[in-house]
């Protein structure tokens, strides 16, 4: 039944049309799903035939270089038992913060091809209330050491003609507990694609469909994916979404003034035990399920030029914080746990705080 309803919460999410977009993190966390970066860029008009723009009227401005941080309020986390020698334990975490620096270039832009490459570092920082009381192997690895993400991706958009066009992204990400610069082997690097096809009827309004192999749920999924984003002639209002990833609704204040207010699923599945022998046997060949809803409203505002600030308030809702044995990086699909049969190592049970962020951005002209 759990697993059930975790099904239906994504089917859920993918069908919510009224509150739609796309995030700004993160996640995601990593990140196939960022194709507003290239919202902003014109077509040169070379006088030959004429192709979808990649872009549509009011949509919120691209990032092309962003550094923020992210903090967390307290919450508990209770790491389930290992078999009869490790217990379950509940210890109190009074915030988690870090970091989270990102960059996304164009590379090729002209009419009948955009390319876009970046990157991404995200670290989370555990405070727990006393550390030194700490006997769980989970607990002490998050005191310790953290969570951290290295991540690189590529975005392509190819205009087939004048309102069809296809978006192809590429993500390879470094997650776990290890410290920098002793990173861990890149056997257990975790890949994304999402592949997409889609329509530009008009200058306000773009969609797509397409399937996406993704980590948003924390372990590794296949997923149909909906590109939506929708501007109104008439009004200030409109819609930003790739679900069932995130979604918005938005509303322009003005040209250097931008509301929005939705959900995203941010996620990735994390190496453990790189920096310690806290998870020796036989926890020595796990990742962390790390996935989490976000319901939050966003306000961007221009500062001058093409830096712009923004601000992030919300709550954080747990998905998932469940831990797989995963030998040798050699991972397996579990489809929202109907498919796989394969049982956790740890069922772990993790509160639900309030959360903000807070962004400098440098976007596109």
């Amino acid at each position: 039944m759990k697993y059930v309803l975790k099904f239906a919460l994504v089917a859920m999410l993918a069908f919510y049309a009224p509150v739609l977009y796309a995030q700004e993190d993160t996640t995601t966390a990593e990140d196939e799903e960022d194709y507003s970066i290239y919202d902003d860029l014109d077509f040169a008009d070379d006088g030959t035939q004429s192709f979808a723009n990649a872009k549509i009227s009011g949509l919120s401005p691209a990032r092309f270089i962003s550094l923020g941080y992210d903090y967390q309020a307290g919450y508990d986390l209770t790491a389930a038992n290992v078999g009869e020698g490790i217990a379950p334990e509940t210890a109190t975490i009074n915030s988690t913060s870090g970091i989270r620096v990102g960059a996304n270039i164009p590379v090729v832009s002209r009419n009948d091809l955009l390319i876009q490459v970046g990157g991404q570092y995200w670290n989370l920082n555990y405070n727990y209330n006393d550390a030194s009381t700490l006997n769980h192997p989970l607990h002490k690895t998050l005191a310790n050491n953290g969570l951290r993400t290295w991540g690189l991706n590529s975005t392509i958009y190819k205009p087939l003609n004048e309102t069809h066009f296809i978006l192809v992204q590429l993500g390879a990400d470094m997650n776990g507990d290890y410290a920098v610069p002793e990173f861990q082997s890149m056997r257990y690097n975790r890949y994304s694609i999402a592949a997409l096809y889609g329509k530009r009827p008009s200058d306000y309004k773009q969609w797509a469909l397409g399937i996406s192999r993704t980590y948003r749920a924390g372990e590794l999924n296949y997923v149909p994916i909906f590109y939506y984003n929708y501007t109104s002639p008439v009004s200030k209002w409109g819609i930003e979404a790739l679900l069932p990833a995130r979604g918005h609704v938005r509303y322009s204040f003005n040209k250097r003034s931008i509301l929005m207010a939705g959900f995203e699923l941010e996620g990735n599945s994390y190496r453990l035990g790189n920096q310690s022998t806290f998870l020796s046997e036989p926890l020595d060949d796990v990742e962390l399920r790390r996935s989490e809803i976000r319901a939050r409203m966003m306000y961007q505002r221009q500062l001058v030029g093409f830096v712009w600030f923004a601000a992030e308030l919300g709550y954080r809702i747990n998905y998932s914080y469940n831990v797989d044995d995963i030998p040798e990086g050699k991972d397996f699909t579990r489809l929202f746990g109907i498919v796989s049969d394969a049982p956790y190592v740890m069922e772990n049970t993790i509160g639900n705080p309030v959360y903000f962020n807070i962004s400098l951005n440098l976007v596109s002209p």
